[in-house]
């Protein structure tokens, strides 16, 4: 993309709205060398930089970028032996630090797909030592600390010794001798403390004069007894700067050997400002991803000029690529006609460099090796160029450099000359154009081009809409309808007699007549065709909400009905309960008197079964759950299965077989025979082998008694976690062990969820000492 092109469609104020979204200078450079890419997968790449950043933006609202500077000249210059001041090393320190909270923030990030900005982050090196000495020596402020070095604690105690030692004696003049003084105070003149001392009393204090004021009348004289003082100062100062620069060269050293890992640090740092700068102003700007194409296919629904305020602008739906090739659009001045051509255009730069574009999601664009546009009068009068001859001028540049991979942008072609020969001159370079199989958008006032789209395959027409009572330009585009003159209708309503605009349509030849009539029933046919849109998506939606209303109210029923059946249940189930627990009191009773004997087997069994017969029928949803869920194994019983017998409500255990259905049954101290349709199984005990071996379908494959989720993204650990339950299960475990590891937490937490959440999971515990510890969960299965 040339600069020229940048300029006409204003790429140049996108940066600049980009720029104010980074957080620091390393990003406003990247925005400066961003330049649109016609290379699709870097493209895409860039797209899906700017989506995860979007998506961090709009769940945090903020991320943590502050302190961070460009150090690269400071680093550059330690490298070669110059020694950094303060200020130098402590925007180090916090670049540092502000590399570490970024890399924090993006590593506990949970539920958001992020790939490449993990990838981003994991180059950072936390440099804690480095970051540890230069807080250690510098404060906030940029000032050597005392205890940088113990020398220099030692040489400051000095200082402030002397200073006191200065001042007090100095305390002395202004109290005993304040009438020589012009002021009773105490002031610095050369690094040295002085007294202003009246000039006739200049003999009188006796010293060193380092000063006088703007009249001469005052004099800031060093007196003869503090000279020695300030002398020693003085000395105690230099030493502390020369101890300051031995610190400094010291952390200047430090910070070159680790010039590589800075400078990776900061050119990371700078690629996920700019990122993020991209992120925020997609979300300002209320823009979507745009999905990109090789194909030369720009699908744009209630897209936005981005450069015109959102409550401003007018939203137009926009194809091209697909059907047709070529747009060309007709209508009046200032109907937005130009617009339409620099929002296509726009919008295409900011997709190819990475940016979101203000359109509804699911929009496509298409990734071009070059997008040319001759927009706007470029007359030039030092060259002596009319505007015919500029615009031919750019036109020409372009029908020489554009490819089949072009999008062209042409704005009046064919203006500024006779009309008739304008207008075929138009037809016959988008006939070039097309040819050559590129995209173009043209605007045009030519009557002939209106017909245009009607004529060559590839093309359609378009035009801006021009509300004829208003008298004022809607600024909707609508494609498939070429615009048509309004100038009858226009000078109508300005008051023109209609006799002059009668015989002025008598003038007009008879094509013309027949093309307007035909674009004003076009008009009219789409209007009726969108208000009939509108009815129908209006219906549909309350038809859509009764719906959902409806189903509501069903629920609610259902769950009213189950409650009401389970309350009636549960009534009737304490009634028979209480009234087996007294007929068994009674039944026991009766079996401890001395008539026991004359009572017959039979007749208990009996009695058992009238009071199980009592028993209240549960819901059908109560009822499977009861059910047992082993049903294969019940099919066929065995001796010494568990098996429940449902005329007794009693469990026993199975001794033989003794017939065809029938089964000898031990009841504690009883021995049955019982029908298999009696006979309920529970369970049977079975030896499992050393290494259990699950069955499904013929197929046998071995289960692990553990499960190891380590390095696993949380949805696919989450998926192979179901699996393995389901299989340990049918390889007939009692106990497993999942591998997790420590690490955030995250998916420690996601498999103890899960457990709860499992009908087949009795227990979750955290793994012993010898078993892994907080890294591991043991399961009890059922």
């Amino acid at each position: 993309m040339n600069e020229r092109i940048l300029k006409v469609l204003e790429f140049k104020k996108i940066m600049e709205q980009l720029i104010e979204q980074t957080a620091s200078s390393l990003g406003s450079e990247k925005v400066h060398a961003l330049k649109p890419s016609s290379d699709l997968d870097q493209v895409v790449r860039w797209q899906d930089e700017t989506d995860e950043a979007y998506h961090i933006i709009r769940l945090k609202g903020n991320v943590p970028l502050g302190g961070i500077f460009d150090i690269k000249p400071s680093v550059k210059r330690a490298v070669i032996g110059s020694t950094l001041n303060a200020h130098e090393c402590l925007d180090v320190a916090s670049t540092i630090y502000g590399g570490k909270q970024l890399k924090y923030f993006i590593t506990n990030l949970e539920d958001i797909d992020m790939p490449i900005l993990e990838e981003l982050i994991e180059e950072i090196v936390p440099l804690n030592e480095l970051e540890r000495e230069i807080k250690n020596c510098i404060d906030d402020h940029g000032h050597i600390m005392d205890g940088a070095s113990d020398k220099l604690r030692g040489l400051r105690t000095k200082i402030r010794t002397s200073e006191n030692r200065l001042r007090d004696r100095l305390d002395q003049y202004t109290r005993t001798k304040a009438k020589m003084l012009s002021d009773a105070i105490i002031t610095i003149r050369n690094d040295r403390y002085v007294l202003p001392v009246k000039q006739e009393y200049r003999g009188a204090i006796g010293g060193i004069v380092h000063d006088q004021s703007s009249s001469g009348q005052t004099l800031f004289m060093e007196p003869q007894a503090v000279v020695e003082l300030n002398n020693q100062l003085q000395e105690a100062r230099v030493e502390e700067k020369r101890e300051i620069d031995r610190i400094l060269k010291e952390l200047t050293e430090r910070i070159a050997e680790d010039e590589a890992f800075i400078m990776q640090n900061v050119e990371v740092l700078a690629k996920i400002d700019f990122i993020f700068a991209r992120a925020k102003l997609s979300h300002k700007m209320k823009a979507s991803r745009p999905k990109m194409n090789n194909e030369g296919i720009i699908k744009m629904k209630q897209a936005r000029h981005p450069l015109i305020a959102r409550e401003e602008v007018v939203a137009n739906d926009v194809e091209l690529g697909e059907d047709f090739t070529a747009i060309v659009i007709t209508g009046p001045n200032t109907g937005g006609k130009t617009v339409t051509l620099k929002m296509v255009g726009l919008c295409t730069l900011m997709a190819q460099s990475g940016l979101h574009v203000p359109a509804l999601d699911g929009c496509e664009l298409a990734v071009f090796s070059n997008v040319f546009a001759d927009i706007g009068d470029e007359q030039s009068i030092e060259q002596s160029l009319s505007t015919f001859s500029s615009h031919m001028t750019n036109i020409v540049d372009i029908l020489d450099q554009f490819d089949t991979n072009s999008l062209l942008l042409f704005d009046e072609l064919g203006a500024g000359t006779d009309p008739q020969e304008g207008a075929a001159l138009a037809m016959s370079i988008l006939d070039h154009v097309i040819a050559k199989q590129a995209r173009v958008i043209a605007t045009t006032h030519y009557p002939e081009l209106k017909a245009y789209g009607y004529n060559r395959e590839g093309v359609i027409n378009a035009s801006v809409e021009f509300d004829i009572q208003t008298l004022q330009p809607t600024y909707r585009l609508l494609i498939g309808v070429p615009g048509r003159s309004n100038a009858f209708e226009i000078s109508r309503r300005l008051g023109l007699q209609e006799a002059i605009i009668e015989e002025a349509k008598e003038l007009i030849g008879a094509d013309s007549k027949d093309v307007e009539n035909m674009i004003a029933s076009l008009e009219d046919s789409r209007r009726r065709a969108e208000l009939d849109y509108d009815d129908a998506h209006r219906l549909l939606e309350e038809a859509a909400q009764v719906k959902q209303d409806i189903e509501k109210q069903w629920r609610q029923f259902e769950q009213e009905r189950e409650t009401l059946y389970k309350k009636a249940e549960e009534k009737a189930e304490k009634a028979v309960v209480k009234a087996r627990e007294e007929a068994e009191a009674i039944v026991e009773k009766l079996r401890q008197t001395e008539t026991q004997s004359e009572l017959k087997e039979h007749e208990w069994i009996e009695a058992k079964k009238r009071l199980s017969a009592a028993n209240p029928e549960l819901t059908k949803k109560e009822k499977q759950a009861q059910r047992p869920l082993d049903e294969d194994k019940a099919k066929t019983l065995k001796p010494g299965d568990e098996v429940k017998l449902l005329t007794l409500d009693q469990k026993g255990t199975i001794i033989e077989q003794t017939g065809k259905q029938e089964f000898q049954v031990q009841v504690g101290i009883m021995k049955l025979k019982a029908k298999r349709k009696d006979l309920l199984f529970i369970r049977r005990e079975e030896q499992q082998t050393e290494k259990p071996l699950a069955t499904i379908r013929g197929s046998q494959y071995h289960v692990k008694p553990e499960l190891d989720l380590r390095g696993e993204r949380y949805e696919e650990a989450m998926g192979r976690l179901e699996k393995y339950i389901d299989d340990a299960l049918l390889a007939g475990y009692n106990k497993v062990s999942v591998i997790h590891g420590k690490g955030t937490g995250a998916l420690r937490k996601g498999v103890k969820d899960f457990a709860r959440k499992h009908s087949k999971i009795a227990n979750a515990r955290d793994g012993e000492m010898g078993e892994g510890g907080l890294g591991v969960t043991v399961f009890e299965l059922k």
